[in-house]
């Protein structure tokens, strides 16, 4: 038996996720007294992983898997997992974790527990605690199925150096046809993802139009953070669809979430609402957005955020 767990690289390299599943995934070893494994597509140095306690990591290299399709990956997936005799697989809960663990679950007939924010509590009955209600609550799920299928919970357990001298090997997957066919990609380059973003900026209707984006882009610039903005920004064309985030965009689990001239419409906060840290900035006192925040400005953000600026620039710079 072994804990596997599957680290995404993107054009060949790991981001933040992938270190905290495989932290994740070596405290569950520890646990079931069991070794890790850890998956990778297309990764160009796997060692990075040693250090993170990858006790052995398999890697698959093949050019048909160069853009991420559901079936395709889920196929390795579950090959890996039963030339390794995993028990227990582990998956981030990005936009592509998301479409791959269910696939994994079904492929392998086992239980899947999204959403996942401890290590397990208990090993027999295996227990996790998961979000719940659009992050509003907390449940202990108990997966009775012999394997187990886990979605962690982006920013839950943390990144813990557990360093190993591990072993990396090239396995030779089956690659079934997924019927898929990628015409375009386009992706953002020289700014930080609202994926991989630790700080998040978003702005609303109350910035009055896409001409006055400059202040968001500046203070995300300053923050080292991601822009995003409300579905009705996105759907007026204000700014790209792949900035809007909430429930019906992409969901967001940063450590700061600053939301400027957004109302806080219920599918904007179960959105959001595993960020640790809100805070929002309104005209409106009244508006919904303040019973959800852990901090909050009543004022024009025309106002507020060129201050904000100035004074974190004052900051950094001393």
């Amino acid at each position: 038996m072994s804990v596997l767990v599957y680290a995404s690289a993107t054009d060949g390299t790991f981001k933040k996720a992938a270190f905290e599943v495989v932290s994740y995934g070596k405290k569950v070893a520890t646990q079931l007294s069991t070794n890790l494994v850890v998956a990778t597509i297309n990764a160009t140095d796997a060692s990075e992983l040693y250090k993170y306690g990858a006790e052995k990591v398999v890697n698959v290299a093949n050019a048909t898997l160069a853009t991420f399709n559901a079936k395709g990956y889920a196929a390795v997936l579950t090959q890996i997992a039963t030339k390794e005799n995993a028990n227990v697989i582990v998956v981030d809960t990005s936009i592509d974790g998301l479409y791959l663990a269910p696939l994994v679950a079904v492929n392998l007939e086992a239980g899947y527990a999204s959403n996942t924010v401890e290590a397990p509590s208990n090993i027999a009955p295996f227990t996790v605690k998961r979000k719940a209600f659009s992050n509003k609550a907390f449940s202990n799920t108990v997966i009775s199925t012999e394997i187990k299928v886990i979605g962690l919970a982006k920013n839950s357990f943390g990144i813990y150096e557990n360093p190993v001298a591990g072993t990396t090997e090239n396995f030779d997957a089956e690659i079934p046809n997924s019927g898929v066919k990628s015409e375009n990609i386009e992706r953002i380059t020289g700014k930080v993802t609202i994926a991989d973003a630790d700080v998040v900026v978003s702005a609303g209707r109350g910035l009055k139009g896409p001409e006055n984006w400059g202040m968001v882009e500046e203070l995300a610039a300053v923050l080292n953070a991601a822009t995003a903005c409300s579905k009705p920004v996105s759907d007026l064309g204000w700014r790209p669809h792949g900035e809007h985030v909430g429930q019906t965009g992409k969901p967001v689990a940063s450590n700061l979430y600053i939301a400027i001239g957004i109302s806080g419409a219920i599918q904007h906060l179960a959105g959001i609402n595993a960020s640790k840290v809100k805070v929002v900035v309104n005209t409106d006192p009244e508006a919904p957005f303040f019973k959800a925040a852990d901090y909050g400005v009543v004022g024009d953000a025309f106002e507020v955020i060129p201050q904000l600026i100035e004074k974190l620039k004052a900051f950094k710079a001393a």
